[in-house]
């Protein structure tokens, strides 16, 4: 095997605390609206993408089949609606909540493969799920007890990680028959042209926002995008994708510490209870569906 230029386990950890950063990055671009934070992270990250696809790969959109264009448009919708949704929460609950059950998307798509793939359930993974699932429900209960609108963006983070879901089930097919950077160039894209049209509906202002919320916008699209799943998708030429999806469950860790220096957002007990439950949860359940994969899940969130 060719020998990595760089320690891939530091690009691991690199990578986890970049995806950290985006919660909390949307949190400080307050006066936009989701829908355009979302817009623009992903937008930034097409044009930067931009001319090293067109000059490196190019070629193969000429290969791309209607049936793939068709599965890859699809998948760029959920991945814009997963943004909206989860961006939207983390107006009305806290960083900590928010990215903890968005976190569960593992779950989703486990469920999702059980559905579309007749994947079969293990004890092994039922009693992880029903681990994870009760954490979940322990800091929902813990934010309807300060307010109901804090139910409500748990709500949303939930509905958010069953959008990623959908994005990658459908594109994961098409994925491999693509180049990483070409894959991701068309989904961003096709998200993207999502959002502007969701946002020309809705009559969002795409202008007029503070200088700093367009710093937020850049480091959204570089920061967790290219220094996170960049890297993530990298550093799987040498560490394995359980190793990949076991770091990703500690992002919520890593997004709560920052929330408190840079938002000072305290964590409560059922958030430090609730949290400790998913995150063991999550970890048991992917060490129990790590062996068993037919068809491969997905044990990552598009953060």
């Amino acid at each position: 095997m060719e020998k990595p230029p760089f320690n891939p386990y530091v690009a691991v950890v690199i990578g986890v605390l970049s995806v950290s950063t985006a919660a909390v990055l949307v949190k400080l671009a307050e006066s936009a609206p989701a829908s355009i934070i979302a817009n623009y992270r992903l937008l930034f990250a097409v044009l930067i993408m931009a001319p090293y696809v067109l000059t490196k790969h190019l070629h193969e959109f000429k290969s791309i089949s209607k049936r793939d264009w068709m599965l890859a448009s699809i998948s760029g919708v959920f991945l814009a609606f997963h943004f909206i949704l989860w961006f939207e929460s983390l107006n009305y609950t806290s960083v900590a909540s928010s990215v903890v059950l968005v976190t569960l998307q593992p779950i989703f798509a486990f469920l999702g493969t059980f559905i579309f793939f007749k994947e079969k359930f293990t004890i092994g993974a039922v009693l992880s799920m029903t681990i994870a699932l009760t954490g979940s429900v322990i800091i929902s209960w813990g934010d309807f007890q300060i307010s109901g609108l804090a139910l409500w963006g748990d709500i949303l983070a939930l509905f958010g990680a069953i959008m990623v879901t959908g994005y990658f089930l459908l594109g994961q097919n098409v994925r491999k028959r693509l180049h990483l950077m070409t894959y991701t160039f068309v989904v961003y894209g096709i998200s993207s042209l999502t959002l502007i049209l969701y946002n020309l509906v809705l009559q969002q202002p795409f202008i007029g926002y503070p200088a700093d919320h367009w710093w937020v916008f850049l480091a959204l699209a570089i920061i967790p995008t290219f220094f996170g799943h960049t890297l993530f998708n990298w550093a799987l030429k040498w560490v394995s994708t359980s190793t990949i999806s076991m770091s990703i469950v500690f992002e919520p860790v890593g997004a709560s510490i920052l929330a408190y220096f840079v938002l000072g957002e305290m964590i409560t007990w059922s958030q430090w209870l609730g949290g400790s439950i998913v995150i063991l949860g999550l970890s048991l359940f992917i060490i129990s569906t790590t062996k068993k994969q037919k068809p491969k899940i997905t044990h990552s969130t598009e953060t």
